[in-house]
């Protein structure tokens, strides 16, 4: 945590994981990417401390299952932070705006239902080439986020 010397007090979540348990919810579609992104993700969770046993890791079809899986693994009050991995391209149809739009709209629902900090990793991209672009670097970010949220409010309680 950091503590701002001037004015009121402001804090900034560490990035030691080494106490905390995460879930990490990955979508099928879209696997090559989206599997890239949980290796990212994966990685930079063990080089923040975090031990692969308090890493659950699990995939489900699509962008809007994501949500009712983050849902699920909240409801059982065994991790300090969560993480959404998916990834939606841009097609010819509406259904890019509804799977964006309400899988976004899911995963912050959860977060603020159960106060617990969810990394929202879900690509919602033109196509493929921006997808390939951000997967790697969007896995590692996500990481962080959830670590330092994490730690943020432990820090805030």
């Amino acid at each position: 945590m950091k503590v701002a010397n001037q004015g009121s007090p402001s804090f900034e979540g560490a990035l030691d994981g080494s106490e905390l348990s995460i879930g990490v919810v990955q979508a099928r579609f879209n696997d090559a990417i989206t599997s890239a992104m949980a290796s990212a993700c994966l990685a930079e969770l063990a080089h923040l401390g975090i031990e692969a046993d308090a890493i659950q890791h699990i995939t489900v079809p699509g962008a809007l299952e994501i949500p009712l899986a983050l849902q699920a693994m909240a409801d059982s009050d065994a991790f300090d932070a969560l993480i959404a991995i998916g990834c939606v391209i841009r097609g010819e149809t509406y259904h890019f705006e509804l799977v964006a739009n309400e899988s976004g709209a899911g995963v912050t629902r959860v977060s603020l239902d159960h106060g617990l900090p969810i990394a929202n990793a879900i690509l919602t991209v033109e196509d493929e080439a921006q997808a390939w672009a951000r997967a790697e670097p969007k896995g590692r970010d996500a990481a962080r986020v959830a670590v330092e949220m994490a730690n943020l409010l432990e820090d805030i309680e």
